[in-house]
């Protein structure tokens, strides 16, 4: 991995309110975050201060060789009007598609940065749907007097009618649809095209430093396809409630750097992904070259996850000293056929975890678009899955690497739950200790070792296994 460098900003400063901006939260400052931006790459790039108020705008969309620099009491606040973000060709979910342009943007560009201790927020609860089990009666009965409709059931919020029949146009609930559409349909379901909140693509030379990120319409911060990208001493944080509130995703992006920053989400914290399944293979740009260290991760689906959209391949990783402190899973790591891709050289050291949901360690190659916490309630149904063709849309996970991880009380100590035609392998945990409800369950995996292991299950044995291939296990 070459050594990644921050990015050459001019030593130029220019301040929002020259360009006409008013931070009293009801003035719209699209045109005056344009106009600075413009100004400042006219003259080759700098940084442009955002003072202490509220500057609510629409996208913002940043240009080479500019930092966009929040001073302490500055608040970005995105509009909730969807008609302020036009639909444009990109890609969500791994999926080319359409979506609304996202609230902070940037397209090929060169040496870009987001610094300073304000916060972004994108005002996301008015762009995702609410689920009823997810908040508390008062909660819900706020969000349905609101406006928007539910569904048949009554137990889903939406912001339209829109948004359900886009949703039901979509690949099993997902967020793309399918089909061949017109502009008009995308335009008529304008709801549903909710965007991640920072979306940099194609860029090289980032810098994410400082700020808190709060409140996304879907993912919180996207780069997608850079190089040489480091994010340090953020903060990230969304609604326990949030759909698709991920933290980061890292997709298809190579030379990145995250260290020293918080995520407290709704769906995964830290997220690596390449594409899913036919677009994410033809664009065979996998992540690779990642150092993650000293991050917290408090609510979300899972602390660090790869997958599931791996299409394009995830290599040579490395986490270190990080904490997960309630999450679904600690290290999640998902996929399913029909993705193809390889996931390896992954190394994983010192983290510390307490009351996670499910699994400290999960492996799941029947990944079936669901959290951890309800994957583990359909359990009960197992059926043992049939072997298929091994070809390219045949996922695989190997050559990783895990050790000194603590983990105090968990539902169960491991779960790796390969495929018949292509189990998991060559996967080494050392010195590992771990509490939980019930032991560890290997399934469908290949040369496993388990080095210095110790499992405190409070109920059965501390390690079971189901046609695993080549292992060691020794407890300390």
């Amino acid at each position: 991995m070459p050594r990644v460098t921050r990015p050459e900003i001019p030593d130029r400063r220019v301040c929002l309110t020259d360009f006409g901006a008013v931070g009293d939260g009801v003035t719209l400052n699209t045109e005056a975050f344009a106009r600075a931006i413009d100004a400042l790459a006219e003259q080759g790039g700098g940084h442009l201060d955002v003072p202490a108020g509220i500057w609510l705008t629409g996208p913002i969309t940043l240009r080479s060789n500019i930092d966009l620099h929040l001073t302490q009491n500055a608040v970005i606040l995105f509009s909730p009007d969807k008609d302020l973000y036009p639909i444009i060709e990109t890609s969500f979910e791994g999926l080319d598609t359409r979506r609304c342009t996202s609230p902070i943007n940037a397209y090929r560009e060169k040496n870009i940065s987001i610094t300073g201790e304000g916060v972004i927020d994108g005002s996301g609860d008015a762009w995702r749907p609410l689920k009823k089990s997810k908040v508390t009666s008062s909660q819900w009965k706020e969000k349905v007097a609101s406006g928007g409709v539910l569904n048949e059931k009554g137990n889903t919020w939406y912001p339209s009618e829109d948004y359900i029949r886009a949703e039901q146009l979509s690949d099993k609930g997902l967020n793309v649809p399918v089909g061949e559409f017109d502009d008009e349909f995308w335009e008529s379901v304008r709801d549903f095209l909710r965007p991640v909140m920072v979306s940099i693509r194609e860029c090289e030379n980032v810098l994410l430093e400082g700020p808190t990120f709060q409140n996304s319409p879907a993912w919180n911060i996207h780069p997608l396809m850079c190089t040489n990208v480091i994010v340090n001493d953020i903060v990230v944080r969304n609604p326990a409630y949030s759909q698709n509130g991920d933290g980061i995703d890292i997709e298809s992006c190579e030379n990145v750097i995250l260290t020293n920053s918080s995520f407290d989400v709704g769906d995964d914290g830290i997220c690596i992904k390449s594409g899913k399944d036919e677009d994410g293979r033809r664009r065979a740009m996998p992540t690779r070259n990642l150092l993650i260290d000293n991050c917290f991760v408090y609510h979300g689906h899972g602390g660090f996850v790869v997958g599931s959209e791996m299409s394009g391949g995830v290599e040579n990783i490395v986490v270190s000293n990080c904490r997960f402190l309630g999450t679904d899973v600690g290290l999640r790591f998902k996929s399913k056929r029909g993705r193809g891709g390889v996931v390896r050289n992954i190394f994983i050291r010192d983290i510390y975890m307490t009351d996670i949901v499910t699994e400290p360690l999960l492996f799941d190659l029947f990944y079936g678009n669901m959290s951890a916490v309800d994957a583990m309630k359909q359990q009960g149904n197992y059926k043992e899955p049939e072997p298929m063709p091994v070809d390219e849309t045949t996922p695989e996970f190997r050559d990783i690497y895990i050790e000194r991880v603590v983990c105090n009380g968990a539902s169960r100590a491991m779960y790796f739950n390969g495929l018949p035609e292509m189990p998991v392998s060559n996967i080494h945990v050392t010195d590992c200790v771990i509490t939980s409800r019930t032991g560890a369950q290997i399934c469908f995996s290949k040369d496993v070792t388990l080095t210095n292991v110790t499992i405190h299950p409070e109920e059965g044995e501390p390690i079971t296994t189901y046609k695993v291939e080549n292992y060691k296990y020794t407890e300390k």
